[in-house]
């Protein structure tokens, strides 16, 4: 059975889950609380634009 890297659990199969611009594989779980992470530094840098009046592209 694969481990997974991040959470160091046995897991039936591991997913590829993109984080930047590379692809890790991790089990279920830690892609999900991957995937939430981004989500809140996405909309989190998305506000500090917002109040830096930041008008450009990323």
């Amino acid at each position: 059975m694969p481990t997974c890297p991040v959470c160091k659990d046995e897991v039936e199969q591991l997913k590829s889950v993109k984080v930047g611009k590379k692809a890790k594989k991790m089990c279920e779980d830690c892609a999900d609380r991957e995937a939430e992470a981004q989500t809140v530094a996405e909309e989190s840098e998305a506000v500090v634009q917002g109040m830096m009046g930041f008008k450009g592209r990323r």
